[in-house]
């Protein structure tokens, strides 16, 4: 009889990880355990905490890789065909059309009330996300589809504004993230960066809807 084949930490981990993902898209974060995990891969409990802390560092490293996966400033980047402000809205709309990585998204604001994994998504947000809108906003200013002398101060605020919008980290009702949500259109147009025409709106609020069905507080 062939002896069973024995599976390196590399594989252990990666298995880990799909299950995860697949779990968290079919079951829920939430309605997910760890020992649903773990049985899904034909491992012990003991086996996951070899590789990881908890669920929530399994779910923040999941949003990661789906971003990296499927990065969007890396598809706009490729775009001849538009200036600046339009490769701003289009990268918008990509990232909201990415339904399968919105869902996690989605799931994991109830891990950012866990203030070490919150502090993780923001400094991860401000070393990758912020040197990649301030290229794509220096573009668009060096080809005057946006009149800023601010790229620097609005490429630091935009990969925050997700998090002042989260409810489960600011609490507010669904009306109050709305207003949050027109406050932003306008300090942005009047920052020299209009970002919202028909299409990045409806998208804009449907990304609001789905947040405040997910988290906001009742009135």
């Amino acid at each position: 009889m062939a002896r069973p084949i024995k599976k390196t930490p590399e594989i252990w981990k990666k298995e880990i990880l799909n299950a995860a993902q697949n779990l968290f898209l079919c079951k829920g974060y939430e309605q997910t355990s760890i020992a649903d995990i773990m049985k899904t891969v034909g491992g012990a409990k003991g086996m996951f905490y070899r590789f990881f802390e908890s669920k929530e560092e399994v779910m923040h490293l999941l949003c990661d890789k789906m971003f990296f996966e499927n990065n969007p400033f890396e598809i706009i980047k490729k775009r001849t065909d538009l200036n600046g402000l339009q490769k701003i809205k289009e990268l918008l709309v990509i990232n909201q059309s990415d339904t399968k990585r919105n869902n996690f998204n989605l799931q994991a604001m109830s891990i950012l009330k866990d203030t070490p994994i919150l502090i993780a998504a923001i400094e991860a947000n401000k070393r990758v996300l912020t040197p990649l809108w301030f290229e794509l906003l220096e573009e668009a200013r060096k080809d005057g589809s946006i009149k800023t002398e601010y790229t620097k101060e609005l490429s630091e605020i935009l990969p925050l504004i997700n998090f002042w919008l989260i409810p489960t980290i600011y609490p507010a009702t669904a009306e109050e993230i709305h207003h949050k949500y027109l406050f932003i259109i306008e300090v942005l147009s009047h920052m020299g960066l209009p970002l919202f025409d028909n299409e990045t709106a409806v998208l804009a609020e449907k990304f609001i809807a789905n947040i405040s069905e997910k988290g906001a507080k009742k009135q």
